[in-house]
């Protein structure tokens, strides 16, 4: 017998464009039955007795014989040369099955991982009879005729058996015994075909890095005091005064050992991160426990995290709530085992409970620092909950009896203002309210929906109710914030600054000015928001299952979704505390590209991007003990995946150091006073995608001069700020707006002219004097992007390119440039198929996740000519995933241009230029 040569399983393709399935020419479909030659000995009675409805073509071709192998030949003819994925339907258990082509040398089928693994005993038995696919590699044919050949040679008697063989020059994706038609959905496998695979390495952090941006955080934080306000109020400085920005991320301790903190906050601070939120719940909500017991656990994590951040330079913002499950220990009338939404805002008892909880966290002594974290200048920004409001739709699933506590406080607000709630209800024209009783003194509450925009513009009473409403329930708010940042800073002896909260309302247009005036009882206002594909499927909120569909939203197409485009508040810090490209979005490497941009243009203060659970680099995206069928679920939220953190280290750097310009002044100055937005008239410019220059102007501000949306692109363009208790007569919009939107060839321009924005095509180019790039889908926009001092030639489909100084120096005279490439990015074997799905009714092309793959992640191949105008620069190395030295890289100079060219190695993440 001829030595075996084991052949691991491969997916062949690698297709991100669109292109459809072929005819079925191109997939050859052999049944095992109809072997051209056999010798084989089948089972007289037992290994034969199978469901024969569950083959394809109702049989298989089989051997058991403990004399002697088995062998089948086939016979077949090729019409198109080309690579072809090589499938088979075989019996795996216990198999040894080898393949030979052509009299090539045999191959061992590896059926370590197989698909669709089935029993097909006649009599249902557990033993050897079953089915599967497996992957057998693929084969590189010339057209012409071919034989296959196959060996059966198990252990056990030389038992096989074949059920068919498919060798198919697109995508195959097995699905029973369906063959592929003619018109079949396109299907997409991501694999070795013109991707490379990202390995990490473990880092030792020596300083023969091309890059450490450890170096721009302090030694320790907080060395020069607690952060503070500006003196304008707009944005951060340090202890002593210096202005500070932070590139940010969501973090937290996790079950990571104390020494897997200390490597993982060396770990981000080297890309970049001089910011965490640790976001977490100091409550113990296990049934029996009382509402006042701390989380021990919890509690602890924070506490040695702190300390590991704070000794690699790494800030903290804290969220110590997320509206929690109550138990029935707790004692929440209405509450047992029910989501507290809306509940802290008002109850007295939950009140008391968190303020236990957030003593224990900021005046109990850190073990680990040796000081309370009260006094702990590491820790910069205090947050007082997470995503509530009494402004959301979560209002309104308030359960009794405690919306008739908060309908009591309604009463006796109206009474403070009116005098009594007769006259109240007079005020209101007798406008009533079913769960009214005004006997009680309690009054109930109008539905939510008529607070926003798509409702009616009610008149007379109703409309005074509706602003009452909205004031009370706004004002008990922002009284809350008010009490608990004073309980925080005054009680507790806190120095540092606090957020009150980072949601949303129920209408961007009429609510959202309305909740960010109750977060200006603090010093800091905040968001989260995200962007990313349209994704549904059972357990899409935390997973991504085979089965799942979603559409792709780049950014770069659908600017309006861009995080950062805020309109932030005069006289306070603004801070996206959680926002990501979320999974499974194929177009995230763009994500860190345009945050850098638009918020060193916007002046928005930080993006905390979601989420780092991960000691260094996400090995494995799966799940394991979620299966789904042959396949397993994949963590939604996974942040520390090469698209995400391993577009840090450009744009965190060129962030931090100010290298793209900020705007001088706002292109949109809006002021709203109290009474009109209690009232709900219309803002000039709000951050819904949808932009209706045609409003009735009478929806806006009768003292407004403005009576059309500014067009939401303006965000782009510059800083949108608002100042609540104003007059609307002081809002303003620069003359000259119009000029940087072009909506008829879809592109925005910023005010400083460094950015431009192609929406059309989905290219977006910076072009700064220490920071040039492009990023979207370049080969789309024309390949070639032409900048003050870089040149950038790409083919790829997608990307985002940044070419960036590494010495804080112009690219014209640097001595150290970086080159940073992000592709689309999956897991090897992530596979798709094209299908028309109804999202809210509405159908769309999407993709069907079939396959959430398998390690290691895999990166689309750069192709990519990079040119800089610098005489000073003769090399280029590329560099690996961790930032060192991999090899040299040929370059091309032009002593006369003063150009130095490289053309980028397929594996590019990272190059330095010198």
């Amino acid at each position: 017998m001829k030595s075996i040569r084991s052949a691991a399983p491969v997916v062949f393709a690698v297709i991100i464009a669109a292109m459809p399935l072929a005819t079925n020419a191109a997939t050859i479909w052999i049944e095992g039955e109809d072997a051209s030659s056999a010798r084989v000995q089948r089972h007289p009675w037992w290994y034969d007795k199978v469901k024969t409805n569950e083959l394809s073509g109702g049989a298989w071709i089989s051997n058991y014989d403990k004399a002697r192998t088995g062998e089948v030949s086939y016979a077949f003819t090729v019409q198109h040369a080309t690579n072809y994925a090589f499938w088979l339907r075989a019996n795996p258990t216990a198999a040894g099955l080898s393949w030979k082509l052509d009299g090539g040398e045999w191959q061992q089928v590896d059926f370590a991982e197989t698909r669709e693994h089935k029993n097909i005993a006649e009599d249902d038995h557990i033993d050897i009879r079953f089915i599967a696919w497996v992957s057998a590699g693929a084969v590189n044919l010339a057209a012409g005729e071919h034989t296959l050949t196959f060996m059966m040679h198990s252990a056990n008697e030389n038992h096989g058996a074949i059920d068919c063989i498919v060798l198919a020059s697109d995508p195959f994706f097995p699905k029973g015994t369906t063959r592929p038609a003619a018109d079949a959905p396109k299907i997409e496998v991501f694999s070795s075909n013109d991707s490379w695979a990202f390995v990490p390495p473990d880092d030792p952090f020596s300083d023969t890095s091309a890059f450490d941006l450890r170096g721009l955080n302090e030694k320790t934080a907080g060395e020069t005091g607690f952060i503070k306000l500006s003196p304008d109020g707009n944005s951060f400085v340090k202890g002593d005064g210096t202005p500070i920005r932070f590139w940010s991320a969501v973090d937290g301790p996790g079950d990571k050992t104390p020494e897997e903190m200390d490597l993982h906050c060396r770990f981000i601070a080297k890309l970049g991160v001089n910011m965490v939120r640790i976001h977490g719940g100091l409550y113990n909500n296990k049934e029996g426990a009382k509402i006042t017991d701390v989380n021990e656990k919890e509690l602890d994590g924070i506490f040695r995290f702190v300390a590991a951040c704070k000794s690699n330079g790494i800030y903290l913002t804290i969220s110590p709530y997320w509206a929690p499950v109550a138990p029935n220990s707790w004692e929440i009338e209405g509450y047992g085992n029910q989501q507290l939404w809306g509940i802290l805002f008002f109850n007295e008892k939950l009140q008391n409970a968190y303020k236990v909880w957030v003593k224990e966290l900021y005046t109990r002594t850190n073990q680990y620092t040796g000081i309370p974290l009260k006094d702990d200048p590491a820790v910069a920004i205090i947050q007082v909950k997470n995503e509530d409001s009494l402004l959301f739709w979560t209002f309104q699933a308030v359960k009794e009896p405690q919306m008739k506590i908060l309908r009591k406080k309604y009463g006796d607000w109206l009474k403070a203002k009116y005098g009594s709630l007769d006259k109240a209800l007079a005020a209101w024209n007798g406008t009533n309210e079913a769960k009214d009783e005004p006997e009680a003194g309690g009054m109930g509450f109008l539905p939510m929906w008529e607070l926003t925009s798509q409702a009616p513009r009610w008149g007379g009473g109703r409309q005074e109710r509706l602003a009452d409403q909205l004031e009370f329930l706004a004002t008990l708010q922002r009284t809350f914030y008010a009490d608990m940042g004073a309980y925080y800073q005054k009680t507790l002896g806190c120095k540092q600054i606090v957020n009150a909260m980072n949601w949303k309302s129920a209408d961007q247009v009429t609510l959202d000015d309305v909740e960010r005036w109750t977060y200006t009882a603090n010093e800091v206002v905040a968001v989260n928001r995200y962007t990313g594909a349209t994704h549904v499927g059972e357990n899409n909120g935390y997973r991504v299952d085979p089965g799942h569909f979603y559409v792709n939203r780049p950014v770069v197409v659908n600017p309006t979704t861009l995080p950062c485009s805020l309109k932030q508040v005069a006289g306070h810090p603004f801070i996206i505390t959680e926002s990501s490209w979320v999974f499974p979005e194929e177009y995230a490497a763009e994500g860190p590209f345009l945050i850098n941009a638009y918020m060193s243009l916007n002046g928005v203060d930080s993006q905390y991007w979601f989420a780092l659970g991960q000691t260094t680099w996400v090995k494995d995206h799966r799940r394991m003990f979620w299966p789904v069928g042959d396949s397993h679920a994949a963590f939604k939220w996974s942040g520390d995946v090469p698209e995400q953190i391993g577009m840090f280290p450009a744009n965190a750097l060129s962030y931090r150091l100010g290298y793209i310009e900020a705007a001088k002044k706002p292109v949109v100055y809006e002021e709203r006073s109290l009474s009109n937005m209690w009232l709900r008239t219309i803002p000039i410019i709000s951050e819904e995608a949808k932009f209706d220059p045609n409003r009735d102007a009478g929806a806006f501000a009768k003292e407004s001069s403005i009576k059309q949306d500014v067009d939401p692109l303006a965000f782009l363009v510059g800083p949108v700020i608002a100042k609540y208790g104003g007059s609307e007569a002081n809002s303003y919009v620069a003359p000259d707006l119009d000029t940087y939107i072009d909506r008829s060839n879809q592109t925005v321009r910023s005010v400083t002219g460094q950015m431009n924005w192609d929406y059309g095509t989905g290219v977006c180019t910076i072009n700064a004097p220490k920071y040039q790039g492009a990023a979207g889908f370049l080969k789309n926009g024309g390949c070639v992007y032409k900048l003050a001092d870089v040149t950038i030639d790409s083919s790829n489909d997608y990307a985002a390119i940044s070419v960036t100084a590494l010495d804080d120096t112009p690219l014209a005279a640097s001595r150290k440039v970086l080159v940073q490439v992000g592709t689309v990015v999956r897991p090897t074997g992530w596979t798709t198929r094209e299908v028309m799905k109804k999202f809210d009714d509405r159908a769309m092309l999407a993709k069907e996740i079939l396959d959430t793959g398998k390690p290691p992640f895999r990166a689309i191949n750069t192709r990519a000519t990079i040119t800089i105008k610098n005489p000073k620069l003769t090399k280029a190395t590329l560099l690996d995933v961790a930032g060192y030295p991999a090899r040299p890289v040929t370059v091309q100079r032009s002593e006369e241009n003063g150009t130095l060219s490289v053309k980028l190695p397929l594996n590019t993440m990272y190059l330095v230029i010198e």
